[in-house]
């Protein structure tokens, strides 16, 4: 099985995190509106883990922006 891309996993990092901290949202309160664990919105953060299509689409909706602009290397 291919490895993720780590620009991929780079990009959505920085994007979550962007877009958490202009939400005003803490880790702990992205994870409660998302259905998800705190320390797995970290290792996303951290670009430590490979977010699932499911989980992308979670955190797209929370954020109102598009799976395309959590994935976005250019922002």
């Amino acid at each position: 099985m291919r490895k993720p891309s780590k620009e991929i996993l780079a990009a959505l990092a920085k994007n979550v995190r962007r877009f958490r901290l202009e939400n005003d949202m803490s880790q702990e309160l992205l994870a409660e509106k998302c259905g998800l664990h705190r320390t797995y919105i970290g290792s996303i953060e951290r670009g430590e883990r490979n977010a699932t299509l499911s989980t992308l689409e979670v955190l797209a909706e929370t954020f109102n922006v598009s799976i395309a602009q959590l994935l976005n290397n250019n922002e």
